[in-house]
């Protein structure tokens, strides 16, 4: 008797201890939902470089995380439902890495970057990038010698004057890159974010 009885409470101590583990999964289920998919839904995405526009800077394949919190409009909902909608509160600044729907077609994602901003007039002659704005009237001629080796020129002579909610953007390989030179200025609502960091390669990690 003395041994079925010892027999039972073993059964039962494994009983509660699988229920335990099960209980401890489900948690951490729940805090995965109701954490981190909100943080990578709402504030994080991942991206992978397609392509040679952004080289020598970025480079195909490689894997970026994007900040989307603040940039891109977000609708908040459940089952079909919308709750509420969290607007784009944050101005992007100029020669800022961002990506964000092509605007020829929604579906497909790229990267470039900032060079003119809402309200401002961009020129391209002579293969150098003038802006025209409240501060500079008179315009001034852009340095891009951070990002762009000295042998590379931007083509495509042309004169734009942004709206209110409008980008002007264009990728580092200035002649490989289809940019706002050729299918015009970048709509804010098209905004997804800005690049936070290189996560791969490894040999490449890099905070931006």
């Amino acid at each position: 008797m003395q041994n079925n009885s010892s027999s039972s409470q073993i059964q039962d101590e494994r009983y509660y201890g699988v229920g335990g583990f099960v209980l401890e999964v489900i948690k951490i289920f729940i805090l995965a939902f109701v954490i981190i998919i909100p943080i990578r839904v709402f504030l994080f995405q991942p991206f992978f470089v397609q392509g040679a526009s952004m080289e020598p800077n970025f480079e195909n394949n490689q894997y970026l995380i994007v900040n989307e919190f603040g940039y891109k409009k977000t609708v908040v909902g459940l089952g079909g439902k919308d709750f509420f909608t969290i607007e784009p509160f944050k101005k992007l600044g100029r020669q800022e890495v961002i990506v964000f729907r092509y605007p020829k077609n929604p579906t497909q994602f790229f990267i470039k970057r900032t060079i003119g901003l809402p309200g401002e007039k961009i020129e391209i002659k002579d293969g150098k990038v003038m802006i025209f704005n409240d501060e500079h009237p008179d315009g001034f001629i852009l340095d891009e010698s951070a990002y762009i080796p000295s042998n590379i020129r931007t083509t495509g002579d042309l004169v734009i004057k942004l709206k209110s909610d409008e980008y002007f953007v264009m990728g580092d390989n200035r002649a490989f890159s289809s940019d706002s030179r050729s299918w015009g200025p970048l709509s804010e609502a098209n905004i997804i974010g800005k690049a936070l960091f290189r996560a791969w390669p490894l040999d490449k990690i890099l905070v931006f």
